[in-house]
């Protein structure tokens, strides 16, 4: 095998590289079919059969019930942000939105390009999102609740999710779906971008609850309309078929490595290592308050941006590639994605070792 870089970017991530192998040899036979899986139609036999194993594989590994559909849609999660106040917000009501960073910001800036009534009830942008909210009231009548499961680029992530009462949970869960077991029936709807955690850029999962999509109007956009794309899951239109091949290979790769629960354990193991090293001193300054920091991005200082600098250009000499913090906040940033090996985790907290030595 080629020897691989340490991939710590914050997505598209890295992939496993057994799918990855898997991927190659596929490429341009797939199967002995004669074609490649990128020029296969949606509507044969064959990817027929890709996308009904997908669909099974999420639902067996997330223990969705019965009730609910899988979509696997496109345009990312930035257009579920409008997505979701077109089908579940109707005129007259209003719905609330927890903003804990970039990606909730968006959400709710977004809901309300539409025109939509909506009530950030919390936010943690009195200290720069460095915590999760623990303090808040949901409103008896909001037609949802929106929340942000992990914030990539300040590195926060909920420790377990609210309890709604009536009111319907609804999770912009892209950074960390599939990293850890997570109760479906607690949420009315899922949406999740594809690149992080489950497969290469293009496609968007949506888990949503049967009885909601009659709450779907007729007069908003059809890609837009969950009720549309719910009668056909996955082929009202062309689908993203190579991203949705590629996420049914990483789904049985989760699921022979032992599913989510064996998932949730190495991440922790992973982010473990990285935590105690930024724990230990202070020459590397961890930017998250304690009981919120996420497993998967893993933000940290140090003590002036000349240093950031040299870190990352000596790091990169190292082949450790996408380090650099996000450019709205600056600093680093490690993406510890399903998929990131425990042996570049090792390595990156290696070189902090030495890179601290040389520069005290």
């Amino acid at each position: 095998m080629e020897k691989r870089i340490h991939n710590f970017n914050a997505g598209p991530a890295a992939l496993p590289m057994e799918v990855l192998e898997e991927v190659q040899k596929d490429l341009i036979n797939y199967k002995g079919k004669g074609l490649s899986v990128l020029e296969m139609s949606h509507r044969s036999k064959e990817y027929d059969a890709i996308l009904k194993e997908a669909e099974k594989n999420m639902k067996e590994l997330l223990g969705i019930p019965d009730n609910y559909t899988v979509m696997f849609l496109q345009g990312g999660a930035t257009l579920q942000f409008a997505a979701v106040a077109l089908n579940l917000l109707p005129e007259g009501k209003s719905a609330d939105y927890i903003n804990t960073g970039v990606w909730a910001t968006k959400a709710i800036e977004e809901a309300q390009k539409l025109g939509k009534t909506l009530k950030v009830i919390a936010s943690s942008e009195d200290k720069e999102f460095t915590y999760i909210p623990k303090e808040f009231k949901i409103s008896p009548d909001a037609a949802y609740l929106h929340i942000t499961a992990n914030n990539t680029i300040r590195g926060t992530e909920w420790q377990s999710f609210p309890e709604t009462g009536k009111v319907d949970l609804v999770c912009d869960m892209s950074s960390d779906f599939c990293s850890r077991p997570v109760d479906v029936k607690k949420f009315a709807l899922i949406y999740a971008g594809a690149q992080k955690n489950v497969g290469p850029a293009g496609a968007t999962v949506v888990i949503i609850r049967n009885d909601l999509l009659e709450r779907s109007p007729k007069n908003i956009p059809t890609m837009c309309n969950y009720k549309i794309m719910a009668k056909e899951p996955s082929l009202y239109n062309t689908p993203p078929c190579f991203t949705i091949y590629v996420i049914g290979l990483v789904l049985k790769w989760l699921k022979k490595i032992g599913g989510l629960s064996k998932m949730q354990e190495i991440n922790v193991t992973k982010a473990k290592v990285l935590y105690n090293r930024l724990d230990k001193n202070d020459f590397y300054r961890g930017t998250v308050q304690k009981d919120s920091r996420s497993l998967m991005n893993i933000p940290f200082r140090l003590k002036t941006e000349e240093l950031e600098a040299k870190f990352l250009e000596e790091a990169k000499a190292l082949n450790m590639i996408g380090l650099k913090g996000h450019r709205s906040v600056g600093g680093i940033r490690a993406s510890l994605y399903n998929a990131v090996p425990m042996d570049s985790v090792k390595a990156l907290v290696a070189f902090m070792d030495d890179f601290e030595k040389k520069n005290s």
